[in-house]
């Protein structure tokens, strides 16, 4: 891995680990009131997007972190549906 990788896979963990206080405190509340469906709709399928283009590229980094991403999003998506109030 280069320095560019280095950087890729830092920010992609910083922005992966970032839903992951939102996906706790979704659970033990046991409420989704406070997220939209539509934006999670939206960003779940841009994530997807940026996972093909990763696995298109065999970009390591965009591959791992954008499939960490769409599982604690899709964890969410399905959150928001199962709480539904």
């Amino acid at each position: 891995m280069n320095s560019i990788d280095i950087i890729g896979g830092i920010a992609g963990l910083l922005t992966t680990v970032a839903f992951l206080p939102q996906v706790i405190k979704t659970y033990k509340e046991k409420s989704a009131k406070g997220l939209s469906l539509s934006m999670f709709i939206i960003f779940c399928s841009g994530v997807s997007l940026w996972l093909i283009y990763g696995l298109l590229k065999k970009d390591f980094p965009i591959i791992i972190t954008n499939l960490a991403t769409l599982s604690l999003s899709g964890i969410l998506l399905y959150f928001k549906f199962k709480f539904k109030e």
